[in-house]
Order: C-alpha cells, then structure tokens, then sequence
C-alpha cells in the first residue's frame, strides 16, 4: 500500500515545495503622495560618464541630494532612438515612432508639431502612431496614457511634446524652448516634462560641451521648480548603436539619498524607461490607467556610498559590463557550440572500438591515452558555461581587449575545474566524472544565485540589463544548466543508495532546486520552478527502474499543473502590481488581452530559435544522443539499464528544458544550456560502460594475477560508485555481476526492468580461459 502511495506523497511534496517557494514576495514598498507638482527631465543619450563636478555641477548636487540609478531604455525598437524614448516615456509601456527607419537606425523625418493657438500644439501624426503601436506591435501600448490620466500637462522642447500629446495629439500646454523665467509655466500643471537637449558627439570635447549646455538647462529648473515638487532626470534614449545605460536622478521629498529601484527590475539601483510614467503618477498621488503601463513605480532603497564618486562609479562600471557583454557573449556561444559539436564528431569512432572483446579476434581498442585526453576533453566542454559564469567575478571588461581578457580567464577557470575533476576520489568509476562536474556546475549557479545573482547581471552566461527583460535572478542559460545540474546529482546521489530511498533522495535534491529557482529572494522564475517540478517528477517516477509509462507520465503532468494553479491561485489574490508572471498572464486571458502575451512569446520563441547559438547545441546534442549514443553500439542504453536513477535524471532534465524554453519565450536556449553539461557527460559515461562491459569480476574479487578486460591489469577501474559495489563488471551498484547479454536497458530477460538481474550470486563470475572468448553465463545462486 505504502509503495503505490509513495508517487502520489512525491507528488504532493514537489509541489508544496514549489508553492511555498512562489508564494512569498519581497516587500519593495507602496509608493504614496509625495509631492504636489512633477518635472520630468529628459537628456537623450545621457551616461553616467558624462556626470562630473565640473561638466555638470547642477546635475551632481542634485544626484548629491537626491537617489540615483542606472535606467535601462528600452523601447519597442532597438536601438531606443530620441522620438522612442520620449514617445515610451509618455506611454508608460514599449512604443514606437512609425516612421521609415533604416537597418539599425532611427526615423529619417522629423516630428511635426503646430501651434495654432499659442497656448498648446498639435501632433498632426499622432493618430498614426497609436494605430501603429496598436495594430502593429505586440505591446498594446497607448501613446499618451501618462498625460491622459492627469488633468492637464506641461511639454517645454519638441521631445517633450512626443511625450505629453494625447492619443488625439493634443499637447495642454508648449513652449518649444524654456523660457528665461520657467516658474509660471512649470507651476501651471502638475505635471511637466521638458526637454533639455541631447547629448550624442563621440568626441569627447565635443560631448562635454552637449552635457555641459544640458546642465545649465537643468539648472534653470531647478531655479523655478514649483514648491513641493519631485524632479526627475532621465538620460531618456540611445543615439546610436550599441544600446547603453544611462542617468537616472530623483530629487524632492522622499527621495533622499539611496538608490532607485524598480519591481519590474527587482535589482537596487535599475529601473526601466516604462517605470519614468507610473513613478510620476505614484509621486502626485494620482491612479494607475488599467491594463495600459507596463512598468511600475519606482523607490528609493537601500544605503548607496556616502561619497557620491564612488557610488556613481558603480553604475558607470555597469554601463561598461553590459557594452562589452554583447559583444564578448555572441562569439563565446558561437565558440562553445563548434567546439562541442567537432568534439561530438570526434567522439563518434571511439564509441564505435569502445567495447574490449575478450576473445583473440576483434577491431583494436583505442588507445587508452587517447581515449583518456578525449575524457578530459569532455569534462572541460562540459565545465565551459559554469566557468564562464565565473569568469564574471574578475573585472574583464575593464580592459581595452575584453573579449581576450574575458577568455582567458575562462580558459584558465576550465583547466582548474578539469584538473579538479580528474584527480577528485572516484574519477576512476563510470559515474565519477559525471557526478563531480554535475555538482561543480550547480554549486556555481546555486551560490551565485543564493547570493544574489550578481554574476548573471550583465555577464556572458547572464543576462544584459540593455536588453530589459531580466535584471535579477536566475537567467535563461543559467537555468539550463542548474536544471541538468540539480537533476544530475540527485540520480549520482540515488544511484547510491537502495532502490526503495531513490524517490527520497531525487525529491530532496530537486525540491531545493525548485525552491532556489522559484523562490522571488533567489532564482525569481516561476516558470522555471514550474518546468523543473515537472521534470523531478518524471525523474522520480522512473528512477527505481523501468520506463516512463503512461501512469508515471501522468503523475507529473498533474505535479507541474497542481504546481501552477496553486501559485495562480496565490498570485491572483495579490494587487495588480505585485503579480508575477503566471498572474499577469492569467488575468490578461480573463480581460481578453492576453493574446498579446501569446504573440510576444511566440515571436520571442522564434527569434531566439533561428538567432541563438545555443539551438545549435541543443540540436547536436539531440542528434548525437539518437543517432549514436542511443543506438546498441553507443553505450547509453547500457549505461542506462544499468544505472536506472542516471536514466531517470537525463529523462527529467529534457523534460524541464524543453518546457522551460517554450513557456519562457526562449525556444531551445534552455536546452541547449543543459545539453552544454548533459551530453559530453553521457558520452564519457557511454565510453566507459562500453570499456568495462567484457569484464567478468567484481572490483576487489579477482584471482592475483588475473589479466582479463578490465581488471588490474588491464587498467580498467578496479573501484565501484560507492564503497562495496562495482560497475566495471557491468553491474548496479551492490549488485550480483552481470553478462553481456544482460546489459541492456531492461535488464536481463524476465528481470525487474531496471537492470537487476534474475539470478543472484555471491561470488565472482567465472574469468574465462586463456585464447577462449567469454562465456555469457551467469552462475546461479
């Protein structure tokens, strides 16, 4: 009884893990009233390399006074150009000027702007720019949402006016430069944005000079800001290819030092473009538009350094991170993919003359030298993602050759892991190399992201903070191969003990993965929990032995969708503004907009399916583990019948990659992150199981002297995968020996299907005669 409710217990432990670990939030604070009036000042292409005492002495007493961050612009299109930035300010979500724009670059035509009464202007072209982000792009945004939801609006400079025209092009009030005295017009309505230039030269004199008329600009409003009032600065867009970050500042009540931080960011001093438009409504106390801004208010948090060089020097080291990011991660993936895919070429003939006949006749076995330099080959491919995260902890970017710099340290961080693995106690037994370089892989990843995930923000294997779709938590290849990672040590670990605790073990080690990838405080990524859930419970069911049957098959689906209504359930009772993704999804079906969301993640599907490097390791590593490493001669099947619980691991992280990657927008990123450390493992594990499937002794119970396929003298592994049990004989750990004959997945005929042979025994089987090849016969008991 208790056996056939063991599933349905797993079952249920999974997914309370999984809630649990969704459930709570961080608390970033509720933003309330804190001024009567709001300027918003715009810079397009403003850095924080541009801010000194000297350049811009009114914008550094300001960012002295006030909180500071880094502000990703992002818009509809990339690069964010000046008339996007202001068009995404004033929209509250990703927007998009419509007119012709070429490869990279930004509208040719400028912005039309009358002014028939004097008083405000008209955008005669607004109507076609909501029609166009509306019909044509997949964000549902509404150009002026933010200017709609206060009464009246104040735009100074034509950037201003793309920001504050409403739907219908109407601008309140517009001053096409800033008056010599500003203070009536800025007192006129509670809300004003103003336009103070652009700041765009790549000769440094010449951008000094821009920054430099900015901040006097700047300096007159502060001059004639009304009483009680919140200014912002905002280095508002891009002016040219690659995309960086840019300036950020608040000043007024309630903004008092500290850094600013927005919840669609979750990361201390970063918020979004999308986030400049709720903050100002939060700040007058006014309500959020439904279903219209995408980002969230903004707040000051945490204590930034008390001297403001050293606290602008960390969002200016930043800015310099994600520039060399882009660059670095292209031909990092682009290297790491041919090299796995020539590696898994050259692994294919060995796997051919793997197998030691025992008899006089048969292909001559490769060299074992040469099959050991292959071994190591295959760990150091495996080792190259979770060294390349490392590689993040040293300040490679900083340099003038970043890309050198970075793979250096990479390739240094791969031989040290190499040299780890190789010489680690039990490198020598089948699966020894697989569980050593699956537990450095996830205590790379799992310390990062316990501690906060900064080798992810901005880094090669992370993600870019340019980009804006994630600033904190666990990352689309970083959760590829924390999966296969998790899923790897727990069937290592379940391969050692009886077979009634492996279910036991598999839920333990993968419900702390659910609860560090899940967790909003750590991985931040509910549709990974989901998609691991999933996958340790197939993982579960089959790692006893046997195959994924239609009953086990079911167990998990009800595990991954119990896991989902349960947090939707959670996340559906929360405000609007504090939901995650699953709620935000769900309550978009039920207002009829989230088709929508469907159509981004699918467009996003298919970007990175045909742009990504990394489909290409997933598409070698799937054809490598069907076209060789599963066929009679390619090891995999063997190695599977016999050690069920590693079977049981790879079946599960394919399961929770692929969903993963679907569900999250990333096709098969994620699986190609866990293909980088699943497969070069399985077919070192292949290569040995097909090295010792001719040896007839347990390890340790061979005649002295005996010189048959894997014994001592023959070099084969005289040590087993735990103490007291052998797999050179091809056989599980602590069980009887087995024959060729009985090496197959299912075990030998009319066996348990799980690799355990009929007969029993307790001594050796018989070492056959010299010049005669092996007998297949098993003694009985």
């Amino acid at each position: 009884m208790l056996r056939r409710l063991t599933p349905v217990l797993l079952t249920l432990l999974v997914v309370a893990l999984g809630i649990t670990a969704l459930a709570a939030r961080p608390d970033h604070g509720s933003p309330g009233r804190s001024a009567d009036f709001v300027v918003l000042a715009g810079v397009a292409g403003l850095r924080w390399d541009d801010v000194d005492p000297q350049t811009t002495p009114t914008l550094w007493r300001m960012a002295e006074e006030g909180s500071i961050g880094s502000l990703s612009a992002r818009s509809a299109h990339r690069p964010t150009c000046p008339v996007d930035g202001w068009l995404t300010l004033g929209a509250g979500n990703f927007a998009a000027w419509n007119g012709t724009r070429r490869v990279g670059g930004c509208p040719v035509a400028g912005v039309s702007i009358e002014q028939p009464d004097g008083i405000g202007a008209n955008l005669p072209d607004q109507e076609s720019v909501v029609a166009y982000n509306q019909d044509k792009l997949s964000w549902g945004t509404t150009p002026g949402a933010l200017s709609e939801s206060v009464r009246c609006s104040v735009a100074v400079g034509p950037g201003a006016a793309v920001a504050a025209a409403r739907p219908f092009g109407r601008v309140d009030r517009y001053a096409p430069v800033l008056p010599a005295d500003p203070a009536k017009l800025l007192g006129s309505c509670v809300l004003s944005i103003v336009d103070l230039g652009t700041v765009d030269a790549d000769d440094p004199t010449v951008r000094t000079a821009q920054a430099r008329q900015a901040d006097a600009q700047l300096a007159r409003v502060l001059a004639a800001r009304p009483p009680r009032s919140m200014v912002m600065v905002a280095g508002i867009s891009d002016t040219d290819e690659p995309s960086r970050l840019h300036v950020a500042v608040a000043d007024g009540p309630g903004w008092d030092g500290g850094w600013l931080t927005s919840p669609t960011t979750a990361r201390e001093g970063y918020l979004q473009l999308v986030d400049l438009a709720p903050t100002a409504l939060a700040a007058l106390g006014r309500p959020m538009p439904e279903r219209l801004f995408l980002g969230r208010p903004a707040v000051s948090v945490g204590d930034r350094p008390a001297d403001l060089r050293t606290a602008i020097d960390q969002p200016a080291d930043a800015d310099r991170e994600a520039a060399a990011q882009r660059r670095v991660a292209g031909w990092f993936f682009v290297l790491l993919a041919a090299a796995q895919v020539a590696l898994a070429v050259a692994v294919l003939p060995l796997l051919r003359r793997a197998r030691r006949h025992a008899g006089p006749h048969g292909p001559e076995p490769v060299s074992r030298q040469v099959v050991a330099v292959v071994e190591l080959l295959l760990i150091a491919a495996a080792l190259a993602v979770p060294a390349a995260l490392l590689a993040d902890a040293a300040p490679w970017w900083r340099g003038d050759h970043a890309g050198w710099w970075f793979g250096t340290v990479t390739a240094l961080l791969i031989v040290g892991g190499t040299a780890a693995v190789r010489f680690l106690p039990g490198h020598g037994s089948t699966l020894g190399p697989l569980g050593a370089v699956a537990g450095l892989a996830t205590l790379v990843v799992g310390v990062d992201v316990v501690t906060g995930s900064r080798l992810q923000l901005n880094g090669v294997i992370g993600y870019s903070a340019l980009e804006g779709g994630r600033f904190a938590g666990l990352g689309t290849v970083g959760l590829g191969v924390f999966i296969a990672g998790s899923l790897l040590c727990g069937g290592w670990l379940a391969q050692r003990v009886r077979r009634p605790w492996r279910p036991m073990v598999m839920v333990a080690v993968g419900g702390i993965a659910v609860v560090v990838v899940g967790s909003p405080y750590l991985g931040a990524d509910s549709i990974g929990a989901i998609a691991l859930t999933a996958g340790l419970s197939v993982a579960a069911a089959i790692c006893t032995g046997g195959w994924l049957t239609v009953s086990r098959l079911a167990w998990a689906t009800m595990a991954g969708l119990a896991l989902t209504i349960g947090f939707a359930v959670v996340d559906l009772r929360r405000p609007e503004a504090e939901r995650g993704t699953v709620g935000r999804f769900l309550a978009a079906l039920g207002d009829g907009t989230g088709g929508l969301t469907v159509h981004r993640a699918s467009t996003a599907n298919l970007e990175a399916l045909f742009n990504s490097p990394l489909t290409v390791l997933a598409v070698a590593g799937a054809a490598l583990v069907w076209l060789a490493l599963l066929q009679p001669w390619g090891g995999l099947m063997r190695l599977f019948g016999i050690y069920p619980a590693i079977r049981a691991a790879m079946a599960g992280t394919g399961v929770a990659a692929g969903i993963g990657g679907l569900l999250g927008g990333s096709a098969l990123d994620v699986a190609g992150a866990a293909a980088a450390l699943v497969v070069p493992m399985a077919a070192l594990a292949a290569l040995r199981v097909l090295d010792h499937a001719t040896d007839r002794t347990q390890p340790g119970t061979g005649r002295p002297g005996d010189e048959g396929p894997g014994g001592p003298a023959s070099g084969g592994p005289t040590d087993g995968d735990r103490p007291g049990g052998g797999d050179s004989a091809g056989v599980e750990p602590g069980g009887p020996a087995r024959s060729d004959a009985d090496g197959g997945p299912g075990g030998a005929p009319g066996g348990a299907g799980d690799g355990t042979p009929t007969a029993g025994v307790d001594q050796p089987a018989r070492v056959p005669a010299q010049g005669r090849p092996a007998s297949t016969e098993v003694p009985s008991a």
